[in-house]
């Protein structure tokens, strides 16, 4: 069990597994650009975290920003979308009557893709719910905006278990403050640390570029 000021951002899960050195970049480095497709996600993410919007339709409840948080992961963070199902199975809700159901939703500014990062990161949240609830979740749903669409994902245990492994892995880089070397990937290109990240000179020391950066700042004219 983790304490809760050594919690780390549930966000960073995605991060993670699309890419190591770009979630130590932006959470250990504290570094971050904004690019068209980070601007574009943040609209969709602005609306789906409005902890206002809160709406019932019939014997669904959905909230908004919902915070969500386990001790077991060391994670921490927001829900885009949390629906609430009313049936005879499920768990009691303060101020509300009857069981309920959750089902964590996600919104995405793309498509589905082929990698699990999206759906990592949608786990972790049922994950977090159920230790806060005290239930078991066993599905929720990715929206992309792109296609419009939902994509129904499946908390199996096979994508349970790379959740809790990417979760120890973090920790143990956070811990030791490590930033894991440039590896060059086509996904780099939509990355809006592109730039940041060194990509381009990924066979060659950190200090050597400096040193070449800051002896052409030198001979340039005044």
């Amino acid at each position: 069990m983790y304490d809760e000021d050594e919690f780390l951002a549930l966000s960073g899960v995605q991060h993670f597994a699309f890419c190591r050195r770009q979630w130590a970049l932006i959470h250990i480095e504290q570094e971050w650009s904004e690019n068209a497709l980070t601007a574009m996600g943040n609209v969709m993410h602005e609306k789906a975290h409005d902890e206002a919007l809160r709406e019932r339709r019939g014997d669904k409840l959905i909230v908004r920003g919902l915070y969500v948080r386990s001790a077991a992961l060391g994670l921490a963070g927001k829900c885009d979308v949390v629906e609430f199902v009313k049936g005879l199975k499920g768990q009691p809700l303060f101020g509300e009557d009857g069981l309920w159901r959750a089902c964590p939703v996600e919104y995405k500014r793309g498509r589905s893709k082929q990698g699990d990062c999206d759906r990592m990161q949608l786990c972790a949240q049922a994950l977090c719910l159920e230790e806060m609830l005290a239930c078991e979740i066993q599905e929720g749903f990715l929206f992309y905006g792109t296609t419009k669409s939902r994509e129904r994902v499946v908390f199996d245990d096979a994508l349970r278990s790379k959740v809790v492994r990417s979760a120890d892995e973090m920790h143990a880089l956070f811990a030791r403050r490590h930033i894991p070397k440039v590896k060059r990937a086509k996904t780099c290109k939509s990355c809006s640390l592109d730039a940041l990240c060194l990509s381009g000179v990924s066979e060659r020391s950190v200090a050597s570029y400096i040193a070449e950066y800051v002896g052409d700042c030198d001979e340039a004219p005044a």
